[in-house]
């Protein structure tokens, strides 16, 4: 695994427009490569922030967002048509403002779909991301909540065992709604770029922690995520407020 580098920001405005451009060059380097860039996305009002500034970013980046393959670490499984989805976010702040090819563009199943329960979502996608997925995520970008959690990985919940799936169910989530799906460990360890992006004071806990040398993923998973490449974690002074 990576060695782990912490980029301090000046305010959450400023984290946003700084993990924008770093993903732009991201995206346009490996397109340099001759790669369709795998990509996958948070949500969150962090997030929304960066998806706006990537879109301000990408007009001089020269990124082909045509070829860009777009997943998501974790989904609320609700009604397509509901606020809550992150891919709903993803749309409205990015997706729909740049020239993406739908047929890349993938998303976890809604619970008004063809999918009965939160259990068939997950493995529907899990199935999606083995067929369509590139073996690994050249940038997967996952916030942290208050308690430490990432993608839909809870603490003391069992999903944080499973090592045979790539993607689960989550049922009872204590951050509404409660039933998610979320990448297992194993799938989103499959990253070569694994980039956390937390701002707020109300993190500042639960980054400290997954930042210990002696942090368990079971109280904090978030520590149980780095790319093979790089980890960076991107913050704010509120979130940075526990740190060294």
């Amino acid at each position: 695994m990576s060695e782990v580098e912490i980029v301090r920001c000046g305010s959450p405005d400023e984290l946003a427009e700084d993990v924008a451009a770093r993903l732009v060059t991201r995206l346009a380097n490996v397109q340099a490569e001759g790669r369709d860039p795998q990509i996958g996305l948070t949500g969150g009002t962090i997030a929304h922030k960066i998806h706006e500034a990537v879109v301000e970013a990408s007009a001089d980046a020269g990124v082909d967002w045509s070829t860009v393959v777009v997943w998501w670490g974790d989904e609320r499984f609700v009604p397509a048509d509901d606020p809550e989805r992150n891919v709903r976010q993803a749309r409205e702040a990015l997706l729909d403002h740049v020239p993406v090819d739908p047929a890349k563009v993938h998303e976890v199943p809604a619970s008004d779909g063809e999918c009965t329960d939160v259990d068939a979502a997950a493995a529907w996608y899990g199935q999606e991301l083995r067929e369509h997925g590139g073996g690994e995520f050249d940038v997967l970008m996952l916030g942290v909540g208050p308690d430490g959690h990432c993608a839909s990985l809870f603490p003391g919940f069992p999903q944080l065992d499973v090592d045979d799936a790539i993607a689960v169910g989550v049922t009872g989530s204590p951050k509404p709604p409660p039933e998610r799906v979320s990448l297992t460990f194993p799938a989103l360890n499959r990253a070569r770029e694994v980039w956390f992006v937390a701002a707020g004071e109300e993190k500042a806990e639960a980054v400290a922690k997954a930042l210990a040398a002696d942090a368990d993923v079971h109280e904090t998973p978030a520590s149980g995520v780095r790319g093979s490449r790089r980890t960076t974690w991107f913050l704010d002074p509120g979130s940075a407020a526990r740190l060294p």
